[in-house]
């Protein structure tokens, strides 16, 4: 008690706002320095000390279980570096309450001990409290089934397309409609299926290519809503019923005689799990150099 708040390097304000909390939700356990405060009166957060309170959480350092990220003591979801996410932590609260804290839900101090679980957004809605658990057994900290979600898409081998025409071997030619595919597999195109697992909590995701953007070098984009159809000598001359193009003239001048050719496919992942779902995008990409030519006329 009465130890400096600013001594642990942490900023007044999250200090001052926490120490609110901790009053609010300790009710009248609260201890002016002259004497015993009404429940109702605010901590004297300016002179820095943490004297107004009964019982204090060690505001900025961990529980001496350490660790972070899915860890008692450390921190959960996102960072509070202006990015909208909310960062959560459990907090031992050392020493502990009182007896006769009406928190402990008639739980014995003796065999318990106190968590302040608390988020640094500074929203009214925060999932703030206390928990109490056994000693020795710190509170499992909840995970955000998004966080799980993204693990499970990054413990995937997603690639860009596997191209299968045009080949960088090929000859095209002017005029010609040339038919564009990708061979399909679960990493270049889906399905593709992981879990993770973290706190009690398993999220499964799905990706499959939802779309295949071809820039084609020559200044046109084609957008396939599927992998293509592959092409066969039987369609002769015929324009790809899905996924296709003609160009309007050669490669020659194009860096090394050939068109830059780009395939990016998107994934979507569709995920579900902790009692939530939702859907998260990825994007990849293949190059390919084309060479496209003149017919050539004998005579």
């Amino acid at each position: 008690m009465g130890e400096d708040v600013d001594g642990h390097g942490v900023d007044r304000s999250r200090a001052s706002l926490l120490i609110r909390r901790l009053a609010v939700l300790t009710g009248a356990y609260t201890l002016a320095s002259a004497g015993i405060a009404h429940a109702g009166d605010a901590p004297d957060v300016g002179s820095g000390k943490c004297q107004v309170i009964k019982f204090c959480v060690d505001v900025g350092v961990s529980d001496e279980t350490g660790g972070s990220g899915g860890q008692a003591g450390g921190s959960q979801g996102g960072g509070d570096s202006g990015d909208g996410k909310v960062e959560c932590k459990y907090t031992k609260v050392d020493p502990k309450p009182p007896a006769a804290w009406p928190g402990w839900k008639g739980a014995d101090p003796k065999k318990n001990d106190v968590y302040f679980y608390g988020c640094t957004d500074g929203g009214q809605n925060d999932p703030d409290g206390f928990v109490v658990v056994p000693l020795g057994q710190p509170p499992v900290p909840q995970v955000d089934p998004r966080v799980l979600a993204q693990r499970a898409v990054d413990s995937m081998t997603l690639l860009g397309p596997d191209i299968a025409s045009p080949r960088a071997a090929g000859k095209y030619t002017v005029g010609v409609p040339i038919w564009m595919w990708v061979n399909q597999s679960a990493t270049t195109y889906g399905p593709n299926t992981a879990s993770a697992t973290a706190g009690g909590i398993t999220v499964t995701a799905t990706a499959k290519v939802s779309k295949i953007v071809w820039t084609m070098g020559d200044g046109a984009s084609v957008t396939c809503n599927g992998s293509g159809t592959p092409y066969t000598s039987s369609q002769d001359m015929a324009e790809s019923p899905t996924c296709g193009h003609v160009y309007s003239k050669t490669s020659a001048g194009a860096p090394s005689g050939k068109f830059p050719v780009t395939a990016t496919s998107t994934w979507t992942i569709n995920w579900q799990g902790g009692g939530q779902a939702g859907q998260l995008t990825e994007v990849r990409q293949t190059n390919v150099q084309v060479a496209v030519g003149e017919v050539q006329v004998v005579r």
